[in-house]
């Protein structure tokens, strides 16, 4: 899969709308009862920008990113300007022997707990903390996969928690670009659809 570590432009993705999906199949028997069968454990997000782009300069933003990518090729970054931070997120505990901890956002509601995987932090922004000491050196942080790394694994027991912001690996779910001119000067778009993509 071509994947590029550029971020789609934020003024546009600020306009955007869309979120989390799932795959659910639904069975209906004969007395109205439903069988459901989840078909994915963790959401794929969409969205669609058409509503970001307010301005000629966003549209030849937008048509140049596109071109780039060459419509569905190539996967970017996308700011899901709902759903783009974490702070003092618990990412792992030490074990005197784990010199490595993914980065990790966790939603709660009431019992139920989803930990999703976070790919892509947002370089510059990720602060991490081992029993709430902000760590300075002697840890790397891999911007294209959300991976911590110690120099020296923390002790046994430990918490390592972790601030940052991050984007969503997405890919245009298009290759065609359309637009409709209501006036001089003034362009339409009515769909330009994103979709996330596993990495």
């Amino acid at each position: 899969m071509g994947f590029v570590e550029t971020q789609f432009p934020t003024d546009i993705s600020y306009g955007s709308s869309g979120g989390p999906n799932y795959a659910t199949d639904i069975i209906v028997s004969q007395s109205g009862h439903e069988q459901r069968n989840i078909n994915w454990n963790q959401a794929r997000a969409r969205y669609n920008v058409a509503h970001g782009v307010r301005s000629k300069a966003q549209l030849e933003t937008l048509i140049a990113f596109f071109r780039a990518r060459k419509g569905r090729a190539y996967g970017f970054r996308f700011k899901d300007w709902t759903d783009y931070s974490v702070s003092a997120q618990l990412i792992g505990t030490g074990s005197g022997s784990n010199f490595h901890f993914p980065l990790i956002k966790t939603y709660q509601s009431h019992t139920v707990t989803e930990t999703r995987r976070i790919n892509k932090p947002v370089q510059g922004t990720v602060k991490i903390y081992v029993n709430g000491v902000l760590q300075t050196s002697g840890i790397s942080i891999d911007y294209a996969s959300g991976l911590v790394t110690f120099v020296t694994a923390p002790a046994s027991g430990a918490l390592v928690t972790a601030d940052f912001e991050f984007d969503v690996p997405v890919r245009f779910d298009t290759d065609r670009l359309s637009a409709t001119l209501e006036a001089y000067g003034v362009q339409s778009w009515q769909d330009i659809p994103l979709v996330e993509v596993r990495v």
